[in-house]
């Protein structure tokens, strides 16, 4: 994680963490697409997975309507599965899932999770664990919509809880309920 950073300039870059898939209930697909008019909004940068598909186009989507600049960055063989979005301001193709959230670690000034399924919580998961053991001190975000993680954020208390994992490392993520909230929380706390 050292040296590379996010591009140059004032902009800020947001990683946004979601599905690939849509989900169950169309209002998955429409908190995609605030967040990434709300991120556009404020003048930030999109970088997201990559792909074409379910929530990852939702967001990119929107913040390409809204005038916002958009990295995406997908792993060849997973071009195979779901085409690379096409209209993105530029569009990262690596060697694989690895160097894909290292490189969008890099790229990013901060992380705002979505809805989504096991490979979000793993990207999630990674960024967490760099904090906890200071690789970045990059804001982390739950956009916890309807209360999606609120299960996933009792498990991470039960871990402070049973002496697994220390509270501070939990304080590092960021909580709220809507998308403007968080965003506005991102860089302030």
């Amino acid at each position: 994680m050292s040296g590379t950073r996010a591009p140059a300039g004032d902009r800020k870059w947001i990683c946004v963490f979601c599905g690939a898939k849509a989900g169950a209930d169309p209002k998955y697909v429409q908190a995609a697409r605030e967040t990434g008019r709300a991120i556009a909004s404020r003048g930030w940068g999109l970088v997201f997975g990559g792909g074409r598909v379910g929530l990852m186009a939702a967001v990119a989507d929107a913040a390409l309507a809204a005038g916002g600049e958009v990295i995406g960055v997908i792993p060849r063989p997973l071009l195979a599965r779901e085409p690379g979005h096409p209209g993105v301001t530029r569009l990262e193709i690596v060697s694989d899932m690895a160097v894909r959230k290292q490189r969008m670690i890099e790229l990013s000034d901060a992380f705002v999770t979505l809805p989504g399924g096991l490979g979000t919580l793993d990207e999630l998961f990674e960024v967490l664990t760099l904090r906890q053991i200071r690789q970045h001190a990059k804001p982390i975000g739950l956009y916890n919509q309807d209360g999606y993680f609120d299960t996933l954020v009792a498990a991470c208390r039960e871990f402070v809880a049973r002496g697994f994992v220390l509270p501070g490392d939990i304080d590092f993520l960021i909580d709220a309920p809507r998308i403007e909230v968080l965003l506005d929380r991102l860089f302030t706390t």
